[in-house]
């Protein structure tokens, strides 16, 4: 099935050609613009029928789109860790509300707490499901491969500081790759109100309609737990919305 986004030219039994406003992978409602007509109309992807400019039926529920970009990222981290890039990480973790799951790419020092804030190299699902882009000039639906070019086009100083070697983290992160994709990816936060952390690494879908992962426990990556000893200080419990320390806690 052909991805879809906003911008993305539609044909419709009674209204003809049209041009998707804006998208919401979650619930495969969608709001296109037809003709000169002022207003946009709302569109069920399950029930409208829907098509390509091509006349290819855009069909929702037969074929689940990704709800979250995490696994078509750890794809193409897996990829740049092979050529090479093995000081790119990939932070994934739950937004307060437990709906949707932040992603964070950075290189250089393996820090988890103190990690680089780049343009472009973090997002959230929330964004995702209207506008299934991850803000590096990709396209929808992009591949992994596509996705490490359009990343180096994009931001060739911030990725050549992920050259270098990591081979600890490489061999574990290929190593939940094998275990999770296509269809889940891990997170790198749990409800601290359940305890301390769990034993494994927690393991999310990535679109609706897959069964519950019963794979393999997963383990942590290499020196995670190191950071959640009864002797640090509990910085990053007291996190802003994007998990960066509170200047109260640099």
């Amino acid at each position: 099935m052909k991805p879809i986004a906003p911008g993305t030219v539609i044909f419709h039994r009674y209204r003809g050609y049209g041009v998707i406003t804006s998208v919401n992978l979650l619930t495969g409602w969608i709001t296109a613009r037809f003709g000169n007509e002022g207003r946009t109309l709302d569109l069920n992807l399950s029930s409208d029928q829907v098509q390509h400019a091509d006349g290819e039926p855009i069909l929702f529920r037969c074929a689940p789109p990704d709800r979250m970009p995490q696994a078509r990222l750890m794809a193409m981290v897996r990829n740049l860790h092979r050529a090479g890039y093995q000081r790119l990480y990939l932070y994934s973790w739950p937004k307060p509300s437990g709906l949707h799951w932040r992603w964070h790419l950075f290189t250089g020092p393996r820090n988890w707490i103190q990690r680089s804030w780049r343009e472009g190299w973090y997002g959230s699902g929330a964004d995702y499901s209207l506008n299934p882009i991850l803000g590096w000039n990709d396209a929808p639906g992009s591949d992994a491969t596509e996705l490490a070019h359009a990343l180096a086009k994009f931001d060739p100083q911030g990725l050549a500081q992920a050259l270098g070697r990591d081979e600890d983290h490489t061999a574990w992160f290929d190593a939940v790759c094998e275990a999770l994709l296509p269809n889940y990816a891990f997170s790198l936060g749990w409800d601290q109100r359940d305890g301390a952390v769990p034993d494994s690494l927690p393991v999310i879908p990535v679109r609706h309609n897959v069964p519950k992962y019963s794979g393999p426990a997963l383990p942590w990556p290499p020196g995670w737990t190191k950071l959640w000893t009864s002797t640090r200080r509990e910085l990053v419990v007291r996190t802003n919305p994007l998990g960066v320390p509170s200047d109260a806690d640099r």
